[in-house]
């Protein structure tokens, strides 16, 4: 099966700044859908994105409140269906439980933000988009998704912002 390529424009920079002036420029342009590589986590160019929050958090909490429900119940139906009276104590107290509500909220939510990262990568894919090895390195990589017609403007808006090398990815 052939792999399908997205046309666009992929740039190269090697100044943070540079970089983070051409996403700002493509915003005010309209364009969303942009694509950043670096090798490192930058501050000045996830602010420039402006990402929203990820689902992942949602996910943690599902698992989490999952769990703790879980721990809870199997726990207390299970000394009550074998009801043990210890020394008066009685059967089916939840403070001696709340150590396996806790673990099992920890690996319910552990493993739902597993499941949560592996979907939601797997929503957005990346496949198609060109890359370059130096942007695992030393250089900032910027792609932007557009049809061959608008690819001139985006071309000489990144040149413009300081790009090293502009090339443009036909389908």
């Amino acid at each position: 099966m052939a792999r399908k390529n997205v046309p666009g424009v992929l740039a190269s920079f090697l100044q943070v700044d540079a970089a983070v002036d051409a996403i700002t420029g493509l915003k005010s342009k309209g364009f969303r859908d942009v694509t950043v590589y670096t090798a490192a986590p930058n501050h000045e160019i996830d602010a420039a994105l402006d990402h929203p929050v990820s689902w992942v958090r949602m996910f943690t909490l599902i698992g989490g409140l999952t769990g703790v429900t879980a721990g809870f119940a199997m726990t207390i139906w299970m000394s009550n269906d074998w009801p043990l009276l210890v020394g008066g104590k009685p059967i089916g107290t939840p403070v001696p439980y709340v150590a396996i509500a806790f673990e099992l909220m920890v690996l319910y939510a552990s493993l739902c933000s597993v499941a949560g990262m592996i979907i939601l990568s797997l929503a957005k894919s990346l496949k198609g988009r060109p890359y370059h090895p130096g942007f695992s390195d030393d250089r900032i990589g910027i792609f932007v998704p557009c049809p061959p017609d608008q690819a001139p403007a985006v071309r000489d808006l990144l040149a413009r912002a300081g790009s090293e090398e502009v090339t443009v990815h036909a389908a």
